[in-house]
């Protein structure tokens, strides 16, 4: 079934007088619960909230400013599900709305993009983190704030330069979400001069609950020797079995051990932890990368009316691929997006469960215009054309 529910908050309470000069942004945001995966741990709930939260802080926060300026944000919230009218949905969200965010996989985000109602929206993808998108599939339309794949996997190797760990071995799990983050690992290896010595497909069906300490130390030992093990685990099932009991002893990174996050509770610097407190109090949860998104999202949509006192859509895209555009995302650089493929510059954080490791980029790691543009699809490699004047 799907839901749909309004959140609003008016920027324009009895501060001054005269309607005329009020402005009403209106934004939709479209949500698709994704099947689970049975996974041998059930220790990490998913919330049902994953998402909607993060735009409820978005849209506290660009009230705090819109009050004053007279600038009234609306969320209006499409919750879907596996099945639902994503289409219908889509085109009843659009029909007063011009403003959409998006969480919803990168099939469904592109038959979105690509609705003829959708040629002069604004759509934002907060969560779809498929390099393609970006890439040879990108759409004029379509700005993202969630990461790529390839950025979280640049960071990572990054870090490995950074330490001189330059042998690496990887265990990959079989699920398509899986061997999509490790062929991201691959490239990313290639990019940065590093090579994957040895890999390994997880595919146990036996309760690694209980048998973790006597089968992994097996399933590892005839790894090539290696200064790191990469896990691509993004369904989060094995994962978590396999530090500490493997035959070697050596650190785990990828999806397990250290992480590239786009958002984590253990950034504290920058503003971070107050971000954070600030979610907690109207979510009572963690922040998670899909509430970051969302916030992101709604948040450049605030800052880009904010400095153009505009509503319409297409002047809030143009301004917010220009140079006159910045965002304060908490994580210590001005987050912009990247003309050629509308992709938000971003620090990615490498994160523990416990702790900020680094985040990337990196020291070391220069770029002629932007060094944040070392993480990703740089301008010359991109296969985008829809962003092209």
């Amino acid at each position: 079934m799907s839901g749909r529910f309004l959140l609003a908050i008016a920027g324009a309470v009895s501060l001054w007088s005269g309607a005329a000069s009020a402005l009403d942004i209106d934004i939709s945001f479209v949500r698709m619960t994704p099947e689970r995966v049975a996974t041998l741990s059930n220790l990490d709930p998913i919330p049902e909230d994953l998402g909607i939260k993060g735009g409820e802080l978005a849209i506290e926060d660009n009230a705090t400013t819109g009050r004053f300026l007279k600038h009234n944000y609306s969320l209006e919230i499409h919750d879907l599900s596996v099945g639902d009218d994503l289409i219908g949905v889509t085109l009843d969200a659009l029909s007063d709305r011009r403003i959409l965010i998006t969480d919803v996989p990168a099939d469904a985000l592109l038959q979105i993009a690509d609705l003829p109602e959708a040629q002069d929206a604004l759509i934002i993808n907060a969560t779809a983190e498929d390099t393609a998108l970006r890439d040879a599939e990108c759409r004029a339309n379509v700005l993202h704030t969630a990461p790529s794949l390839s950025m979280r996997t640049d960071a990572i190797m990054q870090y490995f330069l950074f330490k001189r760990w330059t042998r690496l071995a990887m265990i990959e799990g079989t699920y398509p979400a899986d061997i999509a983050f490790a062929d991201a690992l691959r490239r990313s290896a290639t990019k940065f001069g590093l090579d994957i010595g040895s890999t390994k497909t997880w595919a146990f069906d036996a309760d690694m609950r209980r048998n973790a300490a006597a089968e992994v130390p097996l399933f590892t030992q005839d790894l090539r020797d290696h200064d790191v093990l990469l896990i691509a685990d993004a369904v989060d099932d094995f994962g978590r079995y396999v530090p500490f009991n493997t035959w070697l002893p050596r650190p785990t990174a990828g999806t397990e051990g250290i992480v590239p996050e786009v958002w984590a509770p253990v950034v504290e610097q920058w503003g971070a932890a107050q971000l954070h407190s600030r979610f907690q109090d109207i979510a009572g949860r963690d922040m998670t990368p899909e509430d970051y998104g969302v916030w992101a999202a709604i948040r450049a949509v605030g800052e880009a009316v904010t400095r153009t006192n505009q509503a319409d859509a297409m002047e809030l895209r143009r301004y917010m691929l220009s140079e006159d555009f910045a965002l304060g995302g908490f994580k210590g650089t001005p987050q912009t997006f990247r003309t050629w493929n509308g992709q938000m510059r971003q620090a990615v954080p490498l994160v523990t469960q416990r702790a900020l490791v680094m985040q990337a980029p990196l020291p070391g790691f220069m770029h002629q215009h932007n060094e944040l543009d070392t993480l990703g699809v740089d301008a010359p490699e991109s296969a985008c054309t829809a962003f092209e004047e």
